[in-house]
């Protein structure tokens, strides 16, 4: 352990740490290992900081050292950003060698264009070289990052298992060695690899990691999003351009050492390569058109211009070389001598490296830049290239998987036999977790298909896991692709689920929602019907649609045969029409018993609950599922579920919980690039500061999402920024701002109008309401709701009417209706009986029923101090002293709050008996960024140890 650790680890150890202590394909010969950047065999181990070749780039260097040097104590993640040629790998290498001197455990690789259909390659080559620990990781975990790489069969494909695994293996070798993750051309890294490498950035906080990564400019990918740091590496100056170019021009005159100083600007690749091809076109512009020649390609033309010198086996091994995805010798000459029609030697690549496009050991090749394969690509034929990819098929007979890939692009016309070979690639990239793999793999299949029907299933089926990933634009292109077929009503229909799947609704656009009734009803197959119902009952939630859209989605659902057992039904009918269908639902709810483990039955079953507004059992559904999400790392539907469960709790009064749940469904949205469920954090955490009395933060979170709400017509969204900016004024005393944001909830024609989440505003309408002196306005709303009631079985309805009925009251008739509200049933409901308590103790005070009046207000100070409810615990509090009770009480915000939403929530559960490790693989951390939190919660809270958490988590 490094001395520079600011953590000490005996103690993090001890107060913080844990208490207790179908075709099988072997990704170890699909993908040969291959050298990085710079092999730890063949790192120098000279403790110069600066190697002398690297001119001009000292700041590069200092940052990137002392960004190494940080990581001791605590992760880091940077991009290092540039230009083709400008310098990324040689800061990269610089940076292994400096991780090497200082003792650092460095992985490499290096992300390549030609092996983007290899799902999870460039994550296995990372991690080739520490994989003997996996057998130390949690068995889903180790099972899901082995079937990843093609080692096991029984894993789950879950992508954000497989980047838990790869986080806590990564963890396990930064508890003995600081660990530093160099890859250069991030953005040529396979998908899955991307995704996973951006996953650890985010990630690595408390860990003695450091991801350095190295992208060209240009290519927007999620790691630049991740990281916390983005080196952007810039020309050099003119002193160091003329230092290198000197080294590398001394066959030029001074007018064309100015030309290429001139057209290099300061990039490192084109001033050591230019002057060798500087000829009669050097000015840098198109030769016929007289056209500027843009740097990058006027470096693969440098390249490129060596190529015709070369002996036609040299091109024909380069193109082999450029072609595959594997830098092996053997492969590479094998395929080469296929394509040339004789044997091809050793010998030929000899040429190719003396011209300075390759370097080669005894058993690999590495082009020079990636500029070079681009040039030798872009130089040969579409003809040629076909040919090149045959040979390699030809020689693939024992990497069926490759074999297959090569096949595909070696032919243009259908082919069926490799359309199946394809399809049977999908199912294989999918065991191994690499969707967008297998959706490539079925789009190519399709392609190669003769068959119509068979053409169109693929690419359905290609579709509904672009659907999945959430890839609007992959869905779109692919149901283009579709539609460009024949097709069957059923098909037709498939077409029209998929397609609303991103289009939850347009405002007003009822005919829609009819015509996707229509289409449910011809479509002759219950699970196709349901399908379509449920995307046109989205519609119906997420803007008004109208009455008569709203009545005929439920009408078609009770048409469909045998459904009513179908959570999909149920969901259909809450959604669609929440009041009307309230009834229905409810007895529905009651006698549904979906089968163990059919996460996607109970998420249906707590969604309707939420939809006709029965928080309780929202939650009960919804938390069943919870943890399943998290062990399966489904963490896009866990996003949607933490969502639905914010409203609910929020109106029951867990405070924390909404603190905790809020930040985490926020930052799980923003991962799993789904918007809507970020901004509906968002309103929900703008309405938790309303309640916890932070106005100002109330109001910015509203008018943020406020401007997303509005500009897609959602009302539910919409209903969320009135509540919060409600919530907010009340606290605040400015009943007046209070009641006018809240009114237009209640009026049909503002944009805020929804069914039933207007619910969770009629009490605060009414507190607002007799503040303001708007009691007869609100009495009419009340009276309206009333109407609602007689056909709605909500208990959030039922509940705050029963309040508004008491506080609107008049004098005479105002106890009845208090005491009437305390009797119902509110044991799980201690916000708003607490609140109650507050408002009946308030009116006995001033009735002078002064020893009644303490009684309750006394309960309502203890539930509200509990939920911390801190504008209305203080209300309490003066209405206390108002009546004459003087025992002082404790002030002040919960210390609680005091800490991040990411450390309460490990505080709780560390509370609950959870280890760190536990804890870790619930919230996708790796243990000791859970120590890192409860190190830093711990004083915030008053306590020392562990073993003091349960009891001061009962004083909050």
């Amino acid at each position: 352990m490094s001395t520079h650790t600011q953590l000490d680890a005996t103690a993090l150890e001890r107060d913080y740490g844990d208490p207790d202590g179908s075709e099988s394909v072997d990704f170890r010969t699909e993908r040969s290992a291959r050298p990085t950047v710079m092999d730890a065999a063949t790192l120098p181990t000279s403790k110069a900081r600066t190697p002398p070749q690297i001119i001009g780039r000292d700041d590069e260097l200092r940052k990137l050292f002392a960004a190494l040097d940080a990581a001791k104590s605590s992760g880091r993640a940077i991009a290092v950003c540039g230009d083709p040629g400008i310098g990324k790998s040689v800061l990269l290498e610089a940076t292994a060698r400096h991780g090497h001197d200082q003792e650092y455990r460095v992985l490499q690789t290096t992300g390549v264009e030609a092996e983007s259909q290899l799902p999870f390659a460039g994550l296995h080559e990372l991690l080739r070289p520490v994989l003997e620990l996996a057998e130390n990781l949690a068995t889903p975990q180790r099972r899901a990052l082995l079937s990843a790489f093609g080692l096991e069969e029984e894993g789950s494909p879950e992508l954000f298992l497989i980047c838990l695994a790869a986080l806590n293996l990564l963890t396990e070798v930064a508890s003995h060695q600081p660990v530093a993750v160099i890859i250069d051309d991030v953005h040529w890294l396979d998908q899955p690899s991307l995704e996973a490498v951006a996953f650890l950035a985010r990630r690595i906080r408390d860990d003695h990691i450091i991801v350095v990564g190295g992208v060209r400019n240009g290519y927007a990918n999620p790691f630049l999003a991740a990281t916390g740091q983005v080196l952007n590496v810039e020309p050099l100056d003119e002193e160091s351009s003329r230092v290198l170019l000197g080294s590398t021009a001394a066959h030029l005159d001074s007018v064309e050492y100015a030309q290429v100083l001139e057209l290099a600007r300061g990039n490192p690749l084109a001033l050591s390569e230019l002057p060798g091809t500087w000829g009669t076109d050097s000015a840098g512009h198109n030769s016929i058109t007289g056209a500027p020649v843009q740097l990058s390609t006027r470096l693969e033309q440098a390249f490129a211009g060596r190529l015709g010198e070369l002996a036609s086996p040299t091109r024909d091994a380069l193109l082999i070389a450029a072609t595959g995805s594997q830098s092996a010798l053997s492969e590479i000459l094998a395929a080469a001598s296929a394509l040339a029609g004789i044997d091809v030697g050793v010998d030929a690549l000899e040429t190719a490296a003396a011209a300075g496009l390759l370097t080669r050991d005894e058993a690999h090749i590495r082009f020079r830049h990636p500029l070079v394969r681009s040039a030798i690509l872009g130089s040969e034929s579409v003809h040629r290239r076909q040919q090149a990819h045959g040979a390699l098929a030809a020689v693939l007979d024992q990497h069926p998987f490759r074999r297959t890939w090569h096949r595909a692009f070696a032919i243009i016309g259908p082919d069926d036999d490799v359309a199946d070979e394809l399809e049977h690639n999908h199912a294989i990239s999918v065991r191994r977790g690499s969707i967008s793999g297998a959706i490539a793999a079925l789009e190519r299949s399709a392609q190669l298909s003769s068959s119509p029907a068979v053409r169109v299933r693929r690419l359905l089926l290609a579709a509904q896991y672009a659907f999945g990933l959430g890839r609007a634009d992959a869905v779109e292109r692919l149901l283009a692709e579709t539609l460009a077929n024949p097709l069957t009503e059923l098909e037709q229909a498939r077409v029209e689920v998929l397609r609303e799947a991103f289009h939850d609704g347009t405002p007003g656009d009822g005919g829609r929602v009819i015509e996707m009734c229509h289409l449910a009803q011809w479509a002759g197959e219950q699970d196709v019907a349901l399908d379509l119902l449920l995307a046109a009952a989205l519609r119906c939630w997420w803007s008004d649609t109208g009455p008569e859209a709203r009545h005929m989605v439920s009408s078609v659902a009770r048409q469909v045969a045998g459904a009513s057992l179908d959570p999909r039904y149920v969901a259909v009918l809450a959604i669609a029409e929440p009041v009307e269908c309230s009834e229905l639902v409810d007895d529905l709810l009651g006698t549904a018993v979906p089968t163990d483990g059919d996460v996607e039955a109970v998420i249906l079953l707590g969604t309707a609950a939420f939809a006709i507004g029965d928080p309780v059992r929202s939650l009960h559904f919804l938390d069943l599922v919870e943890n399943r999400l998290r062990q399966r790392g489904q963490l896009g539907r866990l996003s949607h579920v933490l969502n639905m469960g914010l409203l609910s709790r929020l109106e029951l009064g867990d405070f924390q919980r909404v603190a905790m749940a809020s930040e985490e469904a926020r930052v799980l949205a923003l991962e799993t690039q789904q918007p809507i469920w970020h901004c509906g954090a968002l309103a929900i955490d703008a309405m938790a500061h309303g309640l916890r009395g932070d106005n100002p933060r109330a109001q910015q979170l509203a008018d943020d999402v406020e401007e997303v709400a509005t500009g897609g017509g959602l009302n539910p969204l919409l209903a969320c920024v009135k509540l919060a900016r409600g919530y907010g004024h009340l606290g605040d005393g400015n009943y007046e701002a209070a009641y006018h944001a809240l009114r237009g909830l209640f009026d049909s024609s503002d944009p805020s109008f929804h069914l039933t989440e207007r619910f969770h505003g009629i009490s605060f309408l009414s507190d607002a309401a007799v503040g303001a002196g708007k009691r007869d306005d609100a009495r009419c709303v009340i009276d309206e709701l009333e109407l609602v009631a007689v056909n709605s079985v909500s208990p959030t309805l039922r509940h705050q009417l029963d309040y508004a009925r008491a506080v609107l009251a008049d004098d005479e008739l105002a106890e009845d209706h208090y005491v009437a509200a305390l009797g119902s049933d509110l044991q799980s409901w201690p916000w708003l009986r607490g609140r109650l308590e507050l408002a009946f103790g308030r009116w006995l005070r001033r009735q002078h029923r002064i020893s009644e009046a303490r009684d309750h207000l006394r309960s309502a100070y203890t539930a509200l101090s509990g939920i911390g409810a801190t504008v209305w615990v203080d209300q309490a509090k003066a209405e206390l002293r108002a009546a004459g009770e003087l025992t002082a009480r404790r002030s002040g915000r919960p210390s609680w709050e005091r800490l991040t939403p990411q450390e309460l929530q490990i505080v709780r559960m560390a509370g609950d008996g959870f280890s760190n490790k536990q804890i870790g693989q619930q919230l996708y951390l790796s243990p000791r960024t859970v120590s890192g939190h409860l190190y830093r919660a711990f004083p915030k809270l008053g306590i020392t140890s562990r073993s003091q958490i349960a009891a001061r988590l009962r004083d909050l």
